[in-house]
C-alpha cells in the first residue's frame, strides 16, 4: 500500500508542468541612475521654472540632467538584464527577456508619437514640456510593474506602481508645482528602492 501511494505521487509530480526559472536583475545601478535623474532634472526644473524661480538656471540644463541620467540608467538596466540572461539557459526564460527588452523600445516609440501628434493636434508645442516628464515617468512605471510581475520582484513592482501613480498625479498640478512632485515622490522613490535593493541583493 505504501509503495503504490510512493508510485502515484512521483507519478503525479513528474507529470506536473515545471514552473517557469526567473532570472534574479541586480536593479541597484539602475535605481541610482534614474534617481538622480530625477533628483537633478526635475529638482533643477522645479528651482528655476515657474513665476518666481528660485534659481536662475539655463533652460536647457534640467533637460540635460534628466536625459543623462535616464540615459546612464538604461545602459545599467540592459547590462544587468543580459548580465541575468547569460546566467540561465532556460529557453522561456530568456525569451521572456528578450520580450521585456523590446517592451522599452515599443513603449517609448508609443509615447513620442502620442505626445508629438497631441502638441500638433493642438497646435501647443509647449505642451511637451508638461507630457515627456509625466509620460516618461507613467511609462517606465509600467514596464516596471510587468517586469517585476514576471520577474516576481515585489521591490521592483511597487516602485513601479507607485512611478505611475505619482507621475500622472503630477498633471493635477501646475508648472512648477509637478516638477516638484516629479522630484520628491520620484527621486524619493528611488532612493528608498536602492537602499532596499542592496539589502535584497547582500542580505537575501
Amino acid at each position: 500500500m505504501s509503495l503504490t501511494a510512493t508510485a502515484a505521487s512521483v507519478t503525479v509530480d513528474q507529470s506536473a508542468p515545471a514552473r517557469p526559472a526567473t532570472t534574479d536583475v541586480d536593479n541597484f545601478g539602475t535605481y541610482i541612475s534614474f534617481g538622480l535623474a530625477y533628483l537633478l532634472g526635475h529638482g533643477s526644473a522645479a528651482l528655476s521654472q515657474g513665476d518666481t524661480p528660485i534659481l536662475a538656471l539655463p533652460g536647457w540644463l534640467p533637460m540635460t540632467l534628466l536625459g543623462t541620467g535616464l540615459a546612464v540608467g538604461t545602459v545599467q538596466a540592459t547590462r544587468s538584464a543580459l548580465r541575468a540572461q547569460r546566467a540561465t539557459t532556460d529557453p522561456h526564460t530568456l525569451r521572456t527577456g528578450q520580450l521585456l527588452g523590446a517592451l522599452w523600445v515599443i513603449a517609448f516609440a508609443a509615447l513620442f508619437l502620442a505626445i508629438t501628434g497631441l502638441s500638433t493636434a493642438l497646435d501647443n508645442p509647449d505642451i511637451q514640456t508638461l507630457l515627456w516628464p509625466t509620460g516618461s515617468g507613467f511609462v517606465v512605471g509600467l514596464i516596471y510593474v510587468a517586469e517585476g510581475a514576471t520577474r516576481r520582484n515585489m521591490l521592483h513592482y511597487l516602485l513601479g506602481a507607485w512611478l505611475a501613480l505619482s507621475s500622472t498625479a503630477a498633471l493635477l498640478l501646475g508648472n512648477p508645482g509637478f516638477y516638484w512632485i516629479l522630484t520628491l515622490a520620484g527621486g524619493g522613490a528611488y532612493a528608498l528602492a536602492t537602499l532596499l535593493e542592496h539589502r535584497r541583493q547582500h542580505l537575501g
